[in-house]
């Protein structure tokens, strides 16, 4: 599977750098930072495809900003350059993003070359984001990223995108990205509708209330294989970059939160749930008072 497979059928995607940190639009409506929590919706990337090429995105923060690979120095007299969230008047190269897969990760490259990267070290190094070629065998890993799909495009927009992509079928070309579209809609079919790859986890984070506080009725979803509560716990804690979750059901009488006990339902029947932090008093649980 190409680096492009992986974001062909992804309506929003969260990256994680190799620092174990993810990528982060911050909340001035400029910056772009990494953090290990995922959990806000600053760490979710709308995924956009170049109308005239099938290899090259554009990631939109949720604040409607482009990531930007600027020309702006990081640091005077340092290559390494600037990633902003801007909304230029003119989409451009500078918005525009080539992911290329190698050693199971991928890497964002820029039209000149330059890659971005998460950079580690010291301050103020530390969980800033640049673009840069890097020339350091020490650095030479900031630039593999790992995509996490948030959230998938419904069917019927995922196959008119590969219309989109199949519509010169004389060009060689096209032909190759006709291959890989249909290639991407399988696995994108094989991933979220069939049991022998686990069930369907769609899941909320509330607060320490039982609220699900979530602006624009977004509900995530995973893919999982097991059947251990502790197992599906773990899973989401690393999604969520939280620890010490509790997992829930909600009662569909009463809509109190009923947390799931050893086992999870079986057949790998798609689940709904609702994730509770450890800060949680436990008041709105039904039949179960958790532990301050």
């Amino acid at each position: 599977m190409s680096a492009i497979d992986l974001f062909q059928n992804a309506k929003t995607v969260r990256l994680k750098g190799s620092h174990g940190k993810y990528l982060v639009a911050e909340a001035d409506e400029v910056s772009v930072t990494q953090e290990r929590s995922c959990a806000s919706k600053s760490a979710k990337w709308e995924v956009e495809f170049v109308e005239s090429s099938d290899t090259i995105i554009r990631l939109k923060s949720c604040y409607g900003k482009y990531l930007t690979a600027s020309n702006q120095p990081f640091l005077f007299r340092m290559t390494g350059r600037k990633v902003l969230q801007t909304l230029p008047p003119r989409l451009d190269s500078s918005v525009e993003w080539e992911p290329i897969r190698e050693r199971g990760a991928v890497k964002l490259k820029t039209r000149y070359g330059r890659f971005l990267r998460a950079n580690g070290s010291l301050p103020p190094w530390r969980n800033s984001i640049t673009h840069d070629i890097p020339h350091r065998t020490v650095t030479k890993d900031w630039i593999f990223w790992e995509v996490h799909v948030v959230e998938f495009l419904p069917p019927q927009i995922a196959v008119a995108k590969e219309d989109c992509f199949t519509s010169d079928a004389t060009s060689p070309t096209s032909t190759q990205s006709s291959n890989s579209a249909s290639f991407s809609r399988q696995e994108w079919d094989d991933s979220c509708g069939k049991a022998s790859d686990g069930r369907l986890v769609y899941f909320e984070l509330a607060n320490e209330h039982g609220e699900v506080e979530n602006e624009y009725g977004e509900v995530e979803c995973i893919a999982f294989k097991g059947f251990q509560v502790s197992e599906l716990a773990s899973r989401l804690e690393d999604e969520l970059g939280i620890p010490g979750l509790t997992v829930c059901t909600r009662s569909p009488l009463n809509r109190k939160l009923h947390p799931l006990r050893l086992h999870l339902p079986p057949n790998n029947a798609t689940m709904h749930v609702v994730v509770l932090p450890p800060s949680s008093k436990g008041s709105h649980l039904f039949g179960l008072q958790l532990a301050k």
